[in-house]
């Protein structure tokens, strides 16, 4: 194991906003408990006062400062620290760690980044070089070119063929992404995108394919498993977090599972990240043909949900891999008997549904697609779906009692209503 850092820099969850919320002072949380449990000092930035990762008893000091190079780097001027973990506090602490990178702040400082490096964490962000080294190992990914113009955008759309999808590279919550069926759709879209970032990637819309997720845990020996596999109810072109998400998978054969699972893994290693990461697939439910969407190198909204759907915690053990702890040292801290190098096996499934809550958005339109809306979601446990699924929807407290004897809601046309998601 390599030689621990004795003072640790934690990038915490900042403010909380729709598409970056609860999930990530829960992963940041049980950092900061793992680096106490191996006598590492933490030092957590977070301005966020109402999170558990703020409490007293957590972190050694805590600056309650913006997440940001400028605030971040005075804090390292100060502290001195020989280590910095970038990826428990979402999508802000990855842009940031990024930037400071790229400034030279970290190799300036001494400074380590703990877990997945600078060089994965780019190959994963930056659409361009993701679809690059994606081809290196020969994993489909969907038909895309990066742009960084709205000139660029159209004539790419015009080469690919409409429909298209507009993804943001360096964002989360699918903030300013969506579906264009023409030029003049297009155009509006890309200039509301490059209001938010500097590249855009135009790609091939998979209408009607499955989107299917795996969460995976890989250690500085090249040891790797899968934690669990999540299937969106909705289809792709639906953010995540707008989706009903069952774990694990109910539709894929065995096949498609062990395929898809094993890919997964040969992405892990081949980019190189060390803890946990998410990798989104597109499936084709008639062809079985996939697509990878998308690898996030860091703790997410789908890493709490399989951490509570499993029992096998998740952001505590990437700490640890963080630290140089290899899976096979280390105890699932919940279980207290099984390795953390042990598959979880599920006798049981999970639902999720996400809670909408437009009320106080009285413009807004109440469609989802694949920018994120919800402001939280719940979680139920049953044998079958159908135990889990009636749970879920009584527990959203919108005066449901389940999926039907619902006499307050109608839907004139069923068939429109399942097409365009509300």
């Amino acid at each position: 194991m390599q030689r621990l850092p004795q003072k640790v820099v934690v990038l915490g969850s900042s403010a909380l906003k729709i598409g970056e919320a609860g999930e990530f002072d829960y992963s940041g949380s049980q950092a900061i408990k793992a680096l106490k449990g191996s006598g590492v000092q933490s030092i957590l930035i977070n301005p966020n006062i109402a999170t558990i990762q703020t409490s007293e008893h957590l972190a050694d000091k805590v600056y309650f400062l913006p997440v940001t190079p400028e605030f971040v780097k005075k804090v390292i001027e100060q502290e001195r620290p020989d280590g910095i973990l970038l990826g428990f506090g979402g999508q802000t602490a990855l842009n940031c760690g990024l930037q400071l990178a790229s400034e030279g702040v970290f190799e300036k400082n001494g400074i380590r980044v703990l877990g997945t490096s600078i060089e994965a964490i780019q190959a994963t962000e930056d659409r361009g070089l993701f679809v690059k080294r994606l081809g290196e190992i020969d994993v489909p990914v969907p038909k895309s070119v990066a742009v960084e113009s709205v000139a660029e955008a159209l004539q790419t759309a015009e080469e690919i063929g409409y429909p298209v999808m507009i993804r943001i590279a360096f964002a989360l919550g699918g903030l300013g992404s969506g579906i264009c069926t023409s030029a003049e759709a297009l155009k509006e879209l890309a200039e509301k995108a490059f209001s938010y970032t500097s590249q855009i990637l135009v790609e091939e819309y998979l209408e009607g394919w499955k989107e299917i997720e795996y969460e995976v845990v890989r250690d500085l020996h090249d040891n790797c498993i899968t934690v669990c596999n999540m299937e969106n109810f909705d289809p792709l072109g639906i953010h995540t977090g707008e989706s009903i998400v069952v774990a694990p998978s109910q539709t894929l054969n065995n096949e498609e599972y062990h395929s898809l699972r094993e890919v997964s893994v040969r992405v892990v290693r081949h980019i190189g990240i060390v803890g946990e990461c998410n990798i989104q697939f597109a499936l084709n439910p008639r062809t079985g043909a996939y697509r990878v969407i998308e690898v996030n190198p860091r703790l997410s909204r789908s890493s709490a949900l399989a951490s509570k759907a499993t029992g096998y915690p998740l952001a505590f053990i990437a700490t640890k891999l963080a630290l140089g702890y290899g899976l096979t040292e280390l105890k699932n801290s919940i279980t207290r008997t099984t390795m953390a190098c042990f598959e979880p096996a599920l006798d049981y499934l999970v639902v999720k549904i996400p809670r909408w809550d437009l009320k106080k958005f009285r413009r807004v339109s109440t469609r989802i697609g694949s920018g994120m809306k919800s402001v939280g979601e719940v979680m139920a446990i049953g044998r079958s779906f159908e135990e889990a699924l009636q749970k879920a929807l009584r527990m959203l407290d919108i005066g449901v009692c389940g999926l039907t004897g619902n006499e307050q809601l109608h839907f004139p046309d069923v068939r429109n209503e399942l097409r365009n998601p509300t």
